[in-house]
């Protein structure tokens, strides 16, 4: 049981590694593909059926790459899908999302001052917004909506601006904005899975039956592939939001998500713009620009507040708070970590607690017992560099305190 806290800490920095790099890869071949696809040059002397072509050089080579519109005459003999880095990001995420918010869920998904709920519902609650929002996307796209690709853009944008609001009227304000990049996550991975793939699937089907394939499949999948393409940046926004609390402990946290999803489009818009030959429309930047500053300063705005200290403590807390050597523990972490993860902070220069963090009541503590004894018993990572001056003794007494609990 000791050792528990530290495999699962391991584990989730296993998972958050595998995580991290398919998303570069599946990031990487997507934006690629879209560049391709943009900057595709189109002549006369070009072989039936293609629609363009472009020379590259990477790594001391030249690559001569066309697209064909529809399909080529013949099926190759070797055809390279892209797949499994968009499968890869979306499973490892997902594990990282159990890992972290569902077996945490008493610290990082649930907040009784947003909504006391159980933790199993909590999970299903998480759980049921991840298919629901696929089925309503995909359902629209389908649609007679969706046939006008400006207008369907403006209405995934409301849903997730409504799913931003929504989130953060269910979860705390670290787990709304991780479920809403989730959200817009799924949608994406689902369009490669249940659209892209298909599609592609039946296209090849009819090259080895000697059928013509139709065209149609291929718009389709350009239309989700469009979407992938500016929800990219705000999914990777929102992944990262749950390290900076004035991102997620903001108030106005649901709102300056929605303002990164316009952020999402303005970016991409000029790097489309400028791959295909289009111009490099520089105002796109200025807008970005104007909407960062309005996001930092809505999150200026007042932070979440801590649970009360009379709010019952989940069993697993309990263990912690009656351990032996709990009210020592107390003492030191007030005396070295308080300064700094309070609501409001006494070190120079720090405005809020960092990762939005509070350590100033004995319920504090028991709640974050795996991470004080990881950050200060088991590693010295905190305090950093150690300023406050934490003994030897000061830690070991933490890692006998956890221990004690979690025995218990």
């Amino acid at each position: 049981m000791n050792d528990f806290a530290i495999f699962m800490d391991w584990a989730e920095f296993a998972v958050r590694w595998l995580h991290v790099v398919t998303a570069i890869a599946w990031i990487g071949s997507s934006f690629y593909f879209i560049a391709l696809d943009l900057g595709l040059r189109k002549d006369a002397a070009l072989p039936p059926g293609v629609h363009g072509e472009q020379w590259q050089v990477h790594g001391g080579g030249f690559y001569h790459i066309q697209k064909y519109l529809v399909a080529p005459e013949r099926m190759p003999a070797d055809l390279i899908w892209f797949k499994w880095e968009s499968y890869s990001t979306w499973l490892s995420g997902f594990a990282l999302l159990a890992l972290v918010y569902y077996l945490g869920a008493d610290l990082y998904l649930v907040d009784p001052n947003v909504l006391d709920i159980p933790v199993w519902q909590a999970v299903c609650l998480s759980l049921a917004s991840l298919g629901l929002g696929w089925l309503i996307y995909d359902t629209i796209c389908k649609s007679r909506f969706g046939d006008d690709n400006t207008r369907l853009m403006i209405g995934l944008y409301v849903i997730l601006v409504v799913m931003a609001w929504g989130y953060t009227q269910v979860f705390s304000g670290r787990a709304a904005l991780l479920h809403l990049g989730a959200f817009t996550a799924t949608i994406m991975t689902a369009n490669v899975f249940l659209v892209i793939m298909p599609n592609q699937r039946i296209v090849v089907a009819d090259l080895i039956a000697g059928r013509v394939p139709d065209a149609k499949y291929g718009r389709i999948a350009k239309q989700r592939s469009t979407h992938n393409n500016y929800l990219t940046l705000p999914v990777v926004f929102l992944m990262l939001s749950n390290h900076y609390p004035l991102a997620f402990a903001s108030e106005m946290n649901w709102l300056i998500a929605s303002l990164v999803f316009l952020m999402g489009v303005t970016i991409r818009h000029w790097f489309n713009s400028h791959h295909a030959h289009k111009g490099n429309p520089h105002w796109t930047w200025a807008v970005t620009a104007i909407l960062f500053v309005v996001i930092v300063w809505l999150s200026s705005t007042p932070m979440f507040r801590p649970a009360p200290e009379e709010a019952a403590l989940p069993p697993g807390a309990e263990r912690f708070a009656a351990a032996e050597g709990f009210a020592e523990v107390t003492d030191i972490v007030l005396g070295r970590c308080s300064m700094c993860h309070a609501a409001e902070p006494g070190w120079p220069g720090i405005h809020y607690a960092p990762k939005g963090v509070h350590l100033e009541t004995g319920r504090q503590i028991a709640l974050l017992a795996r991470e004080i004894y990881l950050q200060a018993g088991v590693t010295h990572a905190m305090p950093p560099a150690n300023l406050s001056y934490i003994e030897p003794a000061e830690r070991a007494k933490i890692v006998e305190w956890y221990r004690a609990g979690a025995a218990g």
